[in-house]
C-alpha cells in the first residue's frame, strides 16, 4: 500500500492526538520502507526487531512531532538512528563463542535465497560492503524511492552530498559486481 507523504503526516498528527486507527494506518503505510531501510543498513536477521524498536521510539516521540517535515522523513530519520544505535551496540559487545553459535554462523554464511536468486544475493552483499553513508543514501533513493531532498532531510545533510554519495555508491556497486562476476570461459574451436 503506497500512501503519499501528506496523508502519512495527517495520520501521524491524528495518532499524536490518540487516534488508534490513524496510528495503525501510519504503520501500515510506512512499515515496508522502514523494514527495508533497516535491513540494508544492518542485516536481515535483525531488521524485524529493529523495525519494532523504530516504531516504539517514533510513538514515544510523537508528541514532539510538529509536522515541519513529512512524517515519512521523520520516521526514516528515527530508523536511521535505530540502525546506528544497533551497530554501535554490536561493536561494543564482545563476541562470545556459544555452542549453538556454529549453527547461527553457518546459517548466516549461507545465502537464504534459492540458487536462482544468486544475483540478488550478490547485490545485497555488494550493498553491505559499501561505506555506510553511501549505502544509506543509495537505499533511501534507489530502493525506497525517496527524493534527494527527502533523503537529505533524513540524513541531516545537503542535497548535493546525497547526490554525491549516491553517485559514488553506484560506481562502487558497479565495480564490486563486475569483480564478483566469474571470468568468461574461452571457447576452444577444437572442441
Amino acid at each position: 500500500m503506497t500512501v503519499d507523504d501528506q496523508q502519512l503526516t495527517r495520520y501521524a498528527i491524528a495518532a499524536r492526538q490518540g487516534d488508534r486507527a490513524a496510528a495503525a494506518a501510519f504503520v501500515r503505510g510506512t512499515q515496508r520502507q522502514v523494514w527495508q531501510l533497516l535491513r540494508y543498513l544492518t542485516d536481515p536477521r535483525h531488521a524485524e526487531d529493529l523495525t519494532q524498536d523504530c516504531y516504539v521510539r517514533a510513538f514515544s516521540s510523537l508528541p514532539s512531532f510538529r509536522g515541519d517535515s513529512s512524517a515519512r522523513s521523520w520516521l526514516l530519520a528515527i530508523a536511521r538512528r535505530v540502525a546506528a544505535d544497533h551497530l554501535r551496540r554490536r561493536r561494543r559487545r564482545p563476541q562470545q563463542a556459544d555452542c549453538a553459535d556454529w549453527q547461527a554462523a553457518a546459517e548466516h554464511a549461507q545465502p537464504s535465497e534459492p540458487p536462482d536468486m544468486v544475483e540478488g544475493y550478490a547485490l545485497r552483499t555488494a550493498l553491505g560492503a559499501l561505506d555506510p553513508d553511501r549505502r544509506e543514501a543509495f537505499v533511501l533513493t534507489q530502493v525506497l524511492g525517496l527524493s534527494y531532498e527527502e533523503t537529505a532531510r533524513v540524513c541531516g545533510c545537503r542535497t548535493g552530498t546525497v547526490r554525491s554519495r549516491v553517485s559514488r555508491a553506484r560506481s562502487d556497486l558497479a565495480e564490486r559486481l563486475r569483480s564478483a562476476d566469474p571470468p568468461a570461459r574461452a571457447v576452444d574451436g577444437d572442441g
